[in-house]
């Protein structure tokens, strides 16, 4: 039986085992359907990161099995890449595909749409008291929830539209479209109050660190992505990102 490895083994080796068998015979086909079945519990935790949002886990998870069944099929070991490289991409390509296909709107969670509704009935109340925006921690004090929640309703409110998935982030053609990011572990909601409470604090980042939060949560770049264009390295760009962070928060924590 095949199993993910654990054991210094690389998840390449039974597709190698898998090309030494004659194409179409009994055990070339056993091996491959073991092949995919070690890999379902990826599948699984892929899918998992799109549920929520219009469709139901076994949905998405029948669609992500066909992009597993394609990367096994496709996945030739001789190129030198992982395996593992080479079908999480292709499972999330096509619960993607799936989601442009079907053309359904992302929805948040209840929760979130309600305190949202609260947000934009309480801003303005919040507005002329103090005659300026309020920030996140006066929104969280006035609502008598948390500022962490705050966030999470303000960033859905910007994220979850019926605009069509294909649609890019900007007018720049070579710009990711809006389904580049699904499914993307949304790390933005640890510093993103709104833009008008992290521009100043923003602004007071050297002009590095401004430029590469800039890219990653408002050009929605990927960390290769930005290092190729920095000419730097990708951890070091993680590195930056981390400590920009914290500098954020600090500073906006002040500023509240």
């Amino acid at each position: 039986m095949t199993s993910l490895p654990d054991d210094g083994r690389t998840d390449e080796e039974p597709f190698h085992r898998m090309l030494a068998l004659q194409p179409g015979s009994e055990e070339r086909r056993r091996l491959r359907d073991e092949i995919i079945e070690a890999y379902i519990p990826l599948v699984r935790s892929l899918a998992n990161r799109f549920t929520g949002r219009g469709e139901s886990g076994d949905d998405l998870f029948q669609v992500g099995m066909v992009g597993l069944i394609k990367s096994v099929d496709r996945f030739d070991p001789r190129r030198g890449t992982r395996f593992l490289g080479y079908a999480v991409p292709t499972v999330v390509g096509e619960i993607k595909r799936h989601f442009r296909d079907r053309g359904w709107a992302l929805r948040p969670p209840r929760a979130v749409q309600e305190l949202r509704a609260e947000i934009n009935k309480a801003r303005p109340e919040l507005f002329q008291r103090l005659g300026r925006s309020p920030t996140v921690a006066e929104l969280a004090e006035a609502l008598k929830c948390c500022p962490e929640d705050v966030i999470e309703a303000m960033v859905a409110g910007e994220a979850y539209t019926t605009s069509s998935l294909d649609r890019r982030v900007d007018d720049d053609p070579e710009a990711p479209t809006f389904a580049d990011a699904l499914g993307e572990e949304d790390v933005a909601l640890d510093f993103i109050e709104c833009r008008e409470a992290v521009k100043p604090a923003l602004d007071r980042l050297p002009d590095r660190e401004r430029r590469i939060l800039l890219l990653r949560f408002y050009g929605e770049k990927t960390q290769r992505e930005i290092a190729e264009e920095m000419g730097i390295s990708q951890m070091h760009v993680s590195r930056l990102i981390s400590q920009s962070l914290a500098r954020l928060r600090a500073d906006v924590g002040a500023d509240t």
